[in-house]
C-alpha cells in the first residue's frame, strides 16, 4: 500500500485482471491514451453502433439481476424479521433480531461502496461478480440450517452481506461508462431489480415456509439467486478502466462543504429509510388493522411501489438534476412516517405503504447520480462515491436497532417518530448541500 499526504491507494497484481485500456509509456500512443480513458469514464459515451448498444443494454440487464440479488435480498429481511420474532428467534427482542438485517445492509454498502472500488479499478469486475454471487448464495444456504441467533448473524448477516456488497459496485459503476444523457434513468431501471427482488423473495418465503419449512423455503430462495446470477456472470463487462489506480480515500473532498452536507444527508436518510420495511407488518397485525396474511403483503406493496420510485424520478432527474429530486422526495418520506401510527384501517395502511414505497424507492437509485453532481473532481467520482457509501452505511447499521429499542420502550410511536425525524434531517442536509453547490437559486439544474 502506497500513501501520499492526501490519498491512500491500493495496488493489486496484474495477473488474472481483465483486459483494460491503460496508458503505457512504451506504447505507440504514449501519453494520448490516458486522457481518452478518463474522458470515456467521465462522459460514459456509447460508441460503435449496434454491437456497442447491445452491450450497453446487456449491462442494464446484468445490473438488474445484481440489484435483484443484493438490495432485493436486503429488502426481503422484513419477512424474516416477522418470522424470527414469532418462531425461530422468538427468545430475542425485535431490536436484537433487526441487527441481522442491519449488519447485512451495512456490509452491502461498506463492501460495495468503499472496499471494492480499488478492486474494480484494477480490472477484477468478473472476480467481484463471481465471488459476490458465491458468497451470497452460500450465506443463504447456511442460513437455511441455522438454529441459533449467532449462527444467523454470521450466515445471513455477515456472509450474505459481504457477497451482496461485492455485487453492488459493478451494478452501479458500469452504467456511467455506457450512458451519457440517460445515466440516471439507466441506473434507475437497473436499480428496480432491488424492488422486484423485494417482491418475489418475500412472497416465496411467505408461501413456502408454512408448507416446506424455514430451511427449504430459504434454500429455494438461494437456488433462485444462483440461477439468476448466471446472467450478470455471463454479460457484465466494464468498457474501460482508469489508467491510474484511484485512491481509496480523498481527504481533499472533505474540505468541500456541499460534499460534507450531502454525506450527512444520506447518513440520516439510510438511518430512517428501512424502518417501515422492518416493522410495518408487525405494527398492522398487532393492532388488528389487517390479518396476518395481508400484513405480510404490506412489505410486498412497499417494494412494488418502490419500482416506480426508482424509475420515474430518475427519468426526470436527467432533466432537473438529482439533488432537486432527492430533496423533496426524502422530506415526503419524513411526512409519511410521521403519519404512520395514525393509520387505523386496511385502506389507510395500504395507501401509506404505497406512498412511502414510492418516495423511499428513489433513494437507492439516485445517490450515484447525485454524487456525480456533488463531486468536485470527476476523475475521483468513484472514490467520492465509495466514501459516501462507507459513511452512509453507519446510519443503516444503527437505524433499525435503535427503532427496535424505541419500540420496546414507547410502542410503535417510537419507530415512527424516529423514522420521520431521520428523513426530515436528511432532507434538510441535502437541501443545504444543494444550496451550497449552486447558491440560493431556485430554477437551476443540480
Amino acid at each position: 500500500m502506497a500513501s501520499t499526504s492526501n490519498t491512500t491507494t491500493v495496488d493489486f497484481p496484474p495477473d488474472f485482471a481483465e483486459d483494460k485500456i491503460t496508458s503505457d509509456s512504451n506504447s505507440s500512443l504514449g501519453g494520448q491514451e490516458k486522457p481518452q480513458v478518463e474522458q470515456a469514464i467521465e462522459d460514459g459515451q456509447v460508441d460503435g453502433g449496434k454491437s456497442e448498444t447491445l452491450t450497453a443494454l446487456l449491462q442494464v440487464v446484468g445490473a438488474f439481476f445484481l440489484m435483484f440479488n443484493s438490495w432485493g435480498v436486503a429488502n426481503t429481511f422484513g419477512a424474516y424479521q416477522t418470522f424470527y420474532e414469532g418462531d425461530l428467534l422468538k427468545g430475542q427482542t425485535p431490536s436484537q433480531i433487526s441487527w441481522i438485517g442491519s449488519i447485512q445492509a451495512f456490509l452491502l454498502l461498506t463492501v460495495g461502496g468503499f472496499i471494492t472500488g480499488p478492486i474494480f479499478d484494477a480490472g477484477y469486475i468478473r472476480a467481484l461478480v463471481l465471488f459476490g454471487s458465491a458468497a451470497a448464495v452460500f450465506g443463504m444456504m447456511m442460513t437455511s440450517i441455522c438454529t441459533e441467533y449467532w449462527q444467523v448473524i454470521l450466515a445471513q448477516g455477515v456472509v450474505t452481506g459481504i457477497g451482496m456488497g461485492c455485487m453492488m459496485l459493478p451494478s452501479v459503476a458500469v452504467m456511467p461508462q455506457y450512458f451519457k444523457t440517460r445515466r440516471a434513468f439507466a441506473t434507475g431501471v437497473a436499480a428496480s431489480g432491488s424492488s422486484v427482488g423485494g417482491i418475489i423473495y418475500p412472497t416465496i418465503f411467505h408461501e413456502l415456509e408454512p408448507k416446506i419449512g424455514f430451511g427449504w423455503a430459504t434454500r429455494v430462495i438461494a437456488f433462485i439467486m444462483l440461477a439468476t446470477l448466471m446472467v450478470p456472470i455471463a454479460v457484465m463487462k466494464a468498457k474501460v478502466f482508469p489508467s491510474q489506480r484511484r485512491p481509496l480515500f480523498d481527504f481533499q473532498v472533505l474540505h468541500k462543504l456541499d460534499y460534507d452536507l450531502f454525506c450527512f444527508g444520506t447518513f440520516f436518510a439510510f438511518m430512517g429509510m428501512y424502518i417501515p420495511f422492518y416493522y410495518v407488518s408487525s405494527f398492522s397485525i398487532s393492532h388488528a388493522i389487517v390479518n396476518a396474511n395481508l400484513g405480510f403483503y404490506l412489505l410486498t406493496i412497499l417494494n412494488a411501489a418502490s419500482i416506480f420510485g426508482r424509475i420515474i424520478p430518475n427519468f426526470f432527474a436527467d432533466k432537473t438534476g438529482a439533488l432537486n429530486i432527492m430533496t423533496p422526495w426524502v422530506l415526503f418520506c419524513g411526512i409519511i412516517a410521521y403519519s404512520w401510527t395514525s393509520a387505523t384501517s386496511a385502506g389507510q395502511i395500504i395507501v401509506l405503504c404505497i406512498f412511502y414505497g414510492f418516495f423511499s424507492g428513489t433513494l437507492v437509485s439516485i445517490i450515484a447520480p447525485a454524487v456525480v453532481v456533488i463531486s468536485p473532481d470527476l476523475s475521483l467520482v468513484g472514490t467520492h462515491m465509495g466514501m459516501n457509501f462507507g459513511f452512509t452505511s453507519l446510519g443503516l447499521l444503527i437505524g433499525n436497532p435503535v427503532a427496535g429499542i424505541l419500540l420496546d420502550q414507547h410502542g410503535y410511536i417510537g419507530p415512527a417518530m424516529w423514522c420521520g425525524t431521520c428523513n426530515v434531517l436528511a432532507g434538510i442536509f441535502i437541501l443545504a448541500a444543494r444550496v451550497s453547490k449552486t447558491g440560493p437559486v431556485l430554477m437551476v439544474k443540480a
